[in-house]
């Protein structure tokens, strides 16, 4: 039987994909994570506690396991396994991306001095240490800009400042995320330096694809409906396939294309997100990893084969070429945490489970817990999925059955207050409010 290395984090909305998808294929599946895993005693062979930001050494663990457990592919499920998985794979003698096409690709400044290097057009950029001083700073960009990590991912401390205060301000906030322990130990250098861009507008898209040998096959296009203009880039609903038209669709695959090669990046998924307007497409972000969260139950291939399962079938080897998407429309939409605080009710999960179109709402944080909207947050309260016959119909469907539910979120301090005497404040969150057609 052959045995795959899954690495990911305790954290990963992915593990029964994954794991379903290894059980459909009949591969043993051994998972590399963070932490001593509660049934590890119970198959010490089928779990590594692996630190992902120290990959060097993390490598020889799975080496020394190797050598008496054959391993026939590594595959990350999230981004901070995608740097363990080259080195691991590179060590093995396995099909892999690059180490340093993978560290600039998870760098954004360095992802930009690559892309500028090959002469891909790209927004203009600077890169400033977080002990400088904002205003001037603040003095040295143009504006709009758009001031970023260099390492986060899912829009985490991402924000767009239109002029000088609202630079400096944004900085700070910035600073501030950057500065929270878990962050400070596990970016180490990145976590001291931040990239400020021009604003690039326009619609966003997003472009799921496989690399073989520096070869892209593109999995889909995803539109993203919802204009992302900031202050903060909260993404909310994703329809397939797009509605562009096919020659700007050629474009977005062949800057893609050059994109990868200009980071050599040859092998195993990739997520782009582009900007589209006037002057073609501009690439936003790149990660050598397949779309997060739970987006990835939106797509399907030939005989309801899960996006999983197309990447464990490529990192195995296997012939991929045949599986394409399905015929219908389908889309997702990550449901947007209005306000900080604690979620404490939830409602209308089956009034929006029976608009048309829907398959599935799924509520990811529990009631009882904290939640953080962006740009300080790195989740979202759920996922809404649908498929229909056209991407408008599936779009309808989604913001329709968003508006079927409805939150309650109170301020995190309150339950102190009330050990005060003080009374707790309740907000009901109106889903209208949230993502208007």
């Amino acid at each position: 039987m052959r045995r795959l290395l899954l690495l990911m984090t305790t954290q990963t909305y992915r593990a029964t994909a994954f794991l379903n998808a290894a059980r459909r294929l009949g591969v043993s599946v051994v998972v590399g994570s963070e932490r001593p895993q509660a049934l590890a005693a119970a198959n010490p062979a089928g779990h590594l506690t692996l630190d992902f930001f120290a990959p060097e050494e993390a490598t020889r663990t799975i080496v020394e396991y190797a050598q008496t457990h054959r391993i026939d592919a590594v595959v990350a499920a999230d981004d901070d396994g995608t740097i363990l998985a080259a080195m691991a794979s590179a060590a093995l003698g396995l099909p892999h991306n690059p180490v340093a096409a993978v560290e600039d690709a998870r760098n954004k400044y360095r992802m930009r001095q690559c892309l500028a290097a090959a002469g891909i057009p790209g927004p203009r950029f600077w890169r400033f240490a977080i002990d400088r001083d904002p205003a001037d700073m603040a003095r040295q960009v143009s504006y709009p800009c758009v001031v970023k990590p260099l390492s986060l991912s899912a829009s985490r401390g991402v924000i767009r400042a239109d002029e000088p205060a609202q630079f400096v301000a944004a900085f700070h906030r910035l600073i501030a995320i950057l500065r929270q322990r878990e962050i400070l130990a596990s970016r180490g250098a990145a976590a001291r330096e931040i990239l400020v861009e021009t604003f690039i507008p326009g619609p966003e898209v997003a472009l799921e694809g496989l690399l073989t040998d520096g070869r892209l096959r593109v999995l889909t296009i995803f539109d993203k409906p919802d204009p992302l203009d900031g202050p903060f880039f909260e993404e909310t609903i994703y329809v397939t396939p797009s509605r562009f038209p096919r020659p700007m669709q050629e474009a977005i695959v062949a800057s893609v294309s050059a994109v990868t090669a200009a980071l050599g990046l040859r092998h195993g998924p990739i997520h782009a997100e582009l900007r589209v307007n006037e002057h073609g497409p501009w690439l936003l972000e790149i990660a050598p990893r397949s779309i997060g969260g739970l987006c990835s139950y939106a797509l399907r291939f030939a005989d309801g084969i899960s996006l999983e399962e197309v990447l464990l079938r490529h990192a195995l080897g296997l012939d991929v070429t045949c599986l394409e998407r399905e015929r219908v429309a389908s889309g997702v939409m990550m449901i947007p945490i209005p306000q900080a605080g604690i979620l404490r009710e939830v409602s209308g999960q089956e009034g929006a489970r029976r608009v048309p179109g829907i398959e599935d709402v799924r509520i990811t944080i529990p009631v009882g817990r904290e939640v953080v909207p962006l740009p300080e947050g790195s989740r979202y309260l759920g996922f809404i999925f649908a498929r229909d016959e056209t991407p408008h119909s599936v779009e309808v469907a989604l913001r329709e059955a968003h508006r079927q539910l409805s939150f309650v979120i109170t301020p995190a301090q309150a339950s102190h207050g009330q050990e005060e005497g003080q009374s707790s404040v309740t907000s009901r969150v109106d889903p209208l409010r949230l993502v208007q057609p």
